[in-house]
């Protein structure tokens, strides 16, 4: 029943909930009817208010735009870091105060699941371990690779037989392991860890807090849904979480079916102390977007 005082109110829809957090996000950016911002831009502000969830952007979905300007652009927006970044980009990290929020190391299509690729991803992961750790940062990048006929459950063994030998040595650096969930059904065919109870069955497999999962909620939206009652069962497991709109991968928008403030509230009602990092392929001005999507998940 609706309150006396509340009966000349209009209900908060979806809509206007984004119509709202595209205004609060105004300050890092004009938006002009088209979309577009404006060659008249005000200087651009955080995006940032509460901050209870810690957030980065990954550095592949904003290719076009010169690392100094992407990481001075998300400086001010209030966000902690770039996500997906080599070795040899760090230093324009901290020249804007930023960290890696997960450093990167083997391709993903060819991977830990197969005992021939184990020597070159284990010597990547080793590498991007001790970089990461030398700046005291947190997170590196694994995948499962593809499955080529093999079986799941060899599949499995395989992946935690090769991250048992590295475990010990993010462990002494302080550094987690994170292996990619990836939908197989759209963008990633035939790719191995592409459903959570595998990827859990896997950390369990491992036992230990420096190898977690990379939850993302767009790929898991397609492979699984059920998002926010899959990170309330599973957080532990849970290490690191991307972002995107579904369908499409692109803006976190009322175009899509994805509803991101309940689920970042899970997500930081659950406790969770690490980063999320927004991975949506803009389709309008890249850091206006950018900044709405910010916005939107500052719960």
């Amino acid at each position: 029943m609706r309150r006396q005082d509340d009966r000349n109110r209009v209900p908060m829809t979806r809509r206007s909930l984004l119509r709202s957090t595209a205004a609060a996000a105004a300050t890092v950016g004009a938006i002009d009817p088209s979309g577009a911002a404006g060659a008249d831009d005000p200087p651009r502000g955080t995006a940032v208010s509460r901050g209870r969830l810690k957030q980065s952007a990954c550095r592949w979905c904003y290719g076009r735009l010169p690392i100094d300007e992407l990481a001075s652009a998300a400086s001010e927006m209030g966000l902690v870091g770039l996500d997906l970044m080599r070795p040899d980009e760090f230093d324009a990290l901290k020249r804007h105060g930023l960290v890696c929020t997960m450093t990167s190391t083997h391709g993903l299509a060819v991977g830990l699941n197969d005992p021939k690729n184990h020597e070159d991803c284990l010597k990547a992961i080793h590498e991007a371990i001790e970089a990461t750790a030398k700046e005291g940062w947190r997170n590196v990048i694994t995948f499962s690779g593809n499955r080529n006929g093999m079986d799941d459950r060899a599949g499995l063994e395989h992946c935690a037989k090769a991250l048992r030998e590295v475990v010990p040595e993010a462990e002494r650096a302080g550094v987690i392991i994170n292996m990619e969930l990836l939908n197989s059904k759209v963008d990633h065919p035939d790719y191995m860890c592409d459903r959570s109870d595998w990827g859990v069955e896997l950390v369990k497999r491992v036992g230990s807090d420096h190898f977690k999962l990379l939850y993302d909620i767009y790929h898991m939206q397609i492979m699984e849904g059920d998002i926010i009652r899959t990170i309330e069962a599973n957080h532990p497991y849970f290490g690191h979480y991307h972002t995107a709109g579904n369908p499409g991968r692109n803006e976190l928008d009322d175009s899509q079916e994805l509803n991101y403030p309940p689920i970042c509230r899970a997500i930081v009602d659950t406790g969770f102390d690490g980063y999320l990092a927004q991975e949506f392929i803009p389709k309008r001005d890249p850091l206006t977007s950018l900044a709405e999507a910010v916005a939107l998940c500052d719960v």
